[in-house]
């Protein structure tokens, strides 16, 4: 028999503990999202879509961004037992200084057109979390102002090689004039990905608008004030070097960069100079030996070469042969701290995050930011955790197995020619 008793009002009260009601509508959305595909779906509700576009899409069809964001999902992790990690040390050294999270926040282009906090919000957050903020050519907030939104943190400085070679030179002396310490030497870009969706959306230099576009910013009035009451939305590190921003855009696409550009901005900059695009083993091999500090595995975010390498795949093969001192870096399809654990125990000494930042600003400014940070790092803690791994330095590869759902076909051998008799 069950025994039964009159409800006590005591005993309910400790089961039905109501939560407070939260009247701020930014910090009642952001503490409602918790993985970064929650922050995804609060930033298409808050911006308009070709903004929003521009940061969720990729070239063409859009294969090389879906083929590394499922390389990532097929991860196979391998937790060790009965080896306790009550806490856990998720800080790293990387590139001559340390970072208390084993990412940074990759470079991106037209940040203020996303929300109008833009590179700020990026740098201060990354300041405040201790790990780098990495400004692009093509950042809309000038060198200096990161330097100031951030001045004791570690600012990067992301570099095109321009037609006009000094604009370029130019640039990287201000970035060591302003204390960055890191160059990213981006080499993927010889020429622009074709960005359907922006075509589509009439996001161009000038724009090409279609009702389309319009309507769907009207329901959205608090992203045209803040667009409408905020400076100019400029490439800002370019403002000095004349020109419109179509001759700009194209200016920054340039085919014949080469190692003797390299080498050139080895000997002008100061700081620690990383090569950003590798897509090879070979490429990644001979940059080592050129005596580059590191290198990036990247395909822009899936924004250039569609069907480009996946370069979560080609982590472990370019580690074992560029050899374990080298510092090898990682970004593309990162969404999830788990991504990021699995990078590190495959190899990568740093990785770098791209979307998951963006959809942070568009969900809530500077506090969006912050709110992807604390997600990401709440995953990478929780994943060593599960693991039985107390430090990032005792990630291994035997960790992790990489599930591939793509196998290279075989190549049949070509056949000689046959010889003709005389």
């Amino acid at each position: 028999m069950v025994q039964r008793q009159i409800p006590r009002i005591g005993e309910l009260r400790e089961l039905m503990q109501f939560k407070r009601p939260e009247f701020n509508a930014t910090t009642r959305r952001l503490d409602a999202a918790l993985t970064i595909a929650d922050l995804r779906k609060i930033a298409k509700r808050r911006t308009p879509r070709a903004a929003f576009d521009y940061t969720d899409g990729a070239a063409d069809g859009e294969v090389s961004l879906a083929r590394a964001r499922r390389a990532f999902e097929d991860i196979e992790f391998h937790p060790d037992i009965l080896r306790p990690a009550e806490s856990v040390d998720t800080s790293v050294e990387i590139l001559g200084g340390s970072s208390a999270l084993p990412f940074g926040i990759a470079p991106t282009g037209f940040t203020r057109l996303m929300q109008t906090q833009g590179e700020v919000a990026g740098a201060s957050a990354a300041g405040a979390a201790g790990i780098p903020f990495a400004l692009s050519t093509l950042g809309t907030t000038s060198i200096e102002d990161v330097r100031a939104a951030n001045p004791l943190g570690r600012n990067w400085f992301q570099l095109y090689v321009m037609r006009e070679r000094e604009i370029s030179y130019g640039l990287a002396r201000r970035a060591a004039d302003a204390g960055f310490d890191t160059l990213l030497f981006t080499v993927d870009t010889p020429v622009g990905g074709s960005r359907l969706r922006d075509k589509r959306n009439g996001f161009s230099i000038p724009p090409q608008l279609t009702i389309g576009t319009v309507l769907n910013t009207l329901p959205r009035p608090w992203w045209w004030f803040d667009f409408l009451t905020t400076p100019k939305l400029e490439f800002a590190a370019l403002t000095s070097t004349g020109g419109t921003v179509g001759g700009l855009l194209n200016s920054a696409m340039d085919p014949t960069i080469s190692y003797d550009d390299l080498a050139t901005i080895r000997e002008l900059w100061p700081g620690k100079l990383v090569v950003k695009g590798v897509q090879n083993v070979p490429d990644a091999v001979r940059l080592i030996e050129h005596g580059v500090d590191g290198i990036v595995l990247s395909n822009h975010g899936g924004r250039q070469l569609d069907r480009a390498p996946v370069p979560f795949h080609l982590l472990p093969t370019v580690v074992r042969e560029v050899g374990k001192d080298a510092t090898v870096m990682i970004d593309t399809g990162i969404m999830n701290g788990a991504d990021i654990v699995a990078s590190m125990a495959l190899g990568a000494r740093f990785t770098l995050i791209g979307r998951a930042y963006l959809y942070g600003l568009m969900a809530g400014g500077r506090r969006g930011v912050d709110r992807t940070i604390e997600i990401l790092r709440t995953e990478i803690e929780r994943t060593m955790q599960l693991l039985g791994v107390a430090s990032i330095a005792e990630l291994e590869p035997r960790h992790v197995t990489q599930l591939q759902r793509l196998a290279p076909v075989p190549r049949t051998p070509r056949r000689a020619p046959k010889r003709v008799k005389a």
